[in-house]
């Protein structure tokens, strides 16, 4: 049990909200005492308790009432009802309308502090086994080389505090499975794990869903929705692609980053949240920065910690731990025998450049296991699979006359160009997988006539 649980009590008797208290604040634990439902819905709103215990027969709005609208309000805390004119079809009700427990009153107060640990262990059960079911399948990072050592180096040391994380890389190098790595690894993982694609969300959708809104805030709006936030409270969100984020929504974010609370929208309060916010996205935000798409406040915001994920072809030695992770997996789940790969195999994926990075080999590794002949995977179904060419970067021969400063020149160019691409014309991944420094990048392009603005907006457009 908590050293200390917040419990809010709801009683029309002051007597009994005075010695529930007291009983609660004797144990070590902390009490919001209120007379009415209407009161208890308000301190719901801008306040999270771990237990609520409520009388089932008051004036104006009744126990059940307050239950089912705290139900909608989509408050996660369980309840427990009290009453002194029970009986079992109230008590059946009760559960019904998602009660955790149902007392009949005078309630003894060592049975009362026991309901209370119960409930609390119930949540800590149901903690532990999210995190369970999130530490299995599909949820585990697998490596053993070197770039990813230096990766989890980098995740062991930042898990474990409070600082907001960028998450860089391309698409489908794992940025989602990362941000679930830090929150699984921080004091956080008892709480929710929430997350949001602001690429995929409608401009005009994005704030209720960050946010929520209040019944009839807008056209459609049929009931109460709790946004994201709310509900990643006491836990982390995760925040893709947020360089797609509309600039409107930038600002309302920044204000949430600011202050720890939000306003759903037609609310008439701000609701506190304390949540730890977790970024990814594929893009350069510095660029949008400077192409004024992004703000430069919320770029400072969130660019506390900047994690890079290195793409597959820059981890190859990882591939035949990660094939036999998702051969495993799709057995699992289709109830079919292992299948092996054969070295061969192995050493054609191996080769292979993966422009979709892992989640392209998770689903070659399935389409392989179907077409697998013999009982193994072999180098000739592997070479009927993949594709016939290559994106990885071609060293021209087209520069074998001239003078030698143009042939070198020309050289560049190509292999430049080549990386830009490669990496969707992301300047902070071209000039590590080049290592240079961004700044030398940005010189060597103007000095080649490479326009890196005109090759971000025609990626962006391709994107829109």
């Amino acid at each position: 049990m908590p050293t200390k649980a917040h419990l809010l009590i709801v009683d029309d008797e002051a007597n009994t909200l005075a010695s529930l208290s007291r009983a609660f604040r004797l144990a070590g634990h902390e009490a919001t005492v209120c007379d009415s439902a209407a009161k208890a819905l308000e301190l719901a709103k801008t306040q999270r308790f771990d237990v609520i215990l409520s009388d089932v027969v008051m004036p104006g709005k009744g126990g059940l009432a307050l239950l089912e609208e705290l139900k909608a309000q989509g408050v996660t805390s369980p309840v427990v009802m009290m009453s002194g004119q029970a009986d079992i079809e109230m008590a059946v009700r009760a559960t019904r309308l998602g009660a955790l427990d149902f007392l009949e009153k005078p309630i003894s107060t060592e049975k009362l502090l026991l309901t209370v640990e119960n409930a609390l262990k119930l949540q800590r059960l149901e903690s532990e086994n999210r995190q369970l079911r999130q530490r299995l399948g599909k949820h585990e990072i697998v490596w053993q080389g070197a770039a990813m050592q230096r990766v989890m180096a980098q995740v062991e040391r930042v898990a474990t505090s409070e600082t907001r994380v960028c998450i860089l890389g391309e698409t489908g190098t794992g940025k989602e499975l990362m941000a679930r790595t830090i929150h699984e690894r921080s004091a956080r993982a008892g709480g929710a794990f929430v997350t949001l694609n602001c690429a995929a969300v409608p401009a005009e959708l994005i704030e209720s869903e960050l946010f929520g809104h209040e019944k009839g805030s807008f056209t459609g709006a049929a009931g109460r929705h709790i946004g994201k936030f709310e509900q990643a409270d006491h836990g982390t969100i995760f925040l893709d692609e947020i360089g797609d984020m509309p600039l409107a929504m930038q600002a309302k974010l920044l204000r949430v980053l600011q202050e720890g609370e939000v306003e759903r929208i037609g609310g008439e309060k701000p609701v506190s949240v304390d949540v730890r916010v977790v970024v990814a996205t594929h893009r350069d935000l510095e660029v949008r920065v400077r192409e004024e798409k992004f703000r430069q406040d919320l770029y400072h915001r969130i660019y506390v910690f900047p994690l890079v994920l290195p793409p597959l072809r820059e981890r190859r030695e990882d591939i035949p731990a990660l094939v036999g992770h998702f051969a495993a997996q799709v057995s699992a789940q289709n109830g079919w025998k292992p299948v092996p790969f054969s070295a061969e195999a192995m050493e054609a994926l191996q080769s292979y450049t993966w422009p979709g990075n892992v989640r392209e080999l998770r689903n070659m590794v399935e389409r392989l296991m179907l077409l697998a002949t013999e009982g193994q995977v072999d180098l000739t179904t592997v070479e009927m699979v993949l594709p016939k060419t290559s994106s990885a970067v071609v060293v021209p021969s087209t520069f074998s006359s001239g003078p030698l400063a143009d042939r070198v020149d020309g050289f560049e160019r190509e292999v430049i160009l080549a990386e830009l691409k490669r990496s969707h014309s992301n300047v902070s991944l071209a000039a590590k997988s080049l290592g240079l420094e961004r700044s030398h990048l940005y010189k060597k392009a103007e000095q080649l006539g490479i326009d890196l603005r005109a090759m971000r907006r025609e990626q962006e457009s391709t994107h829109e």
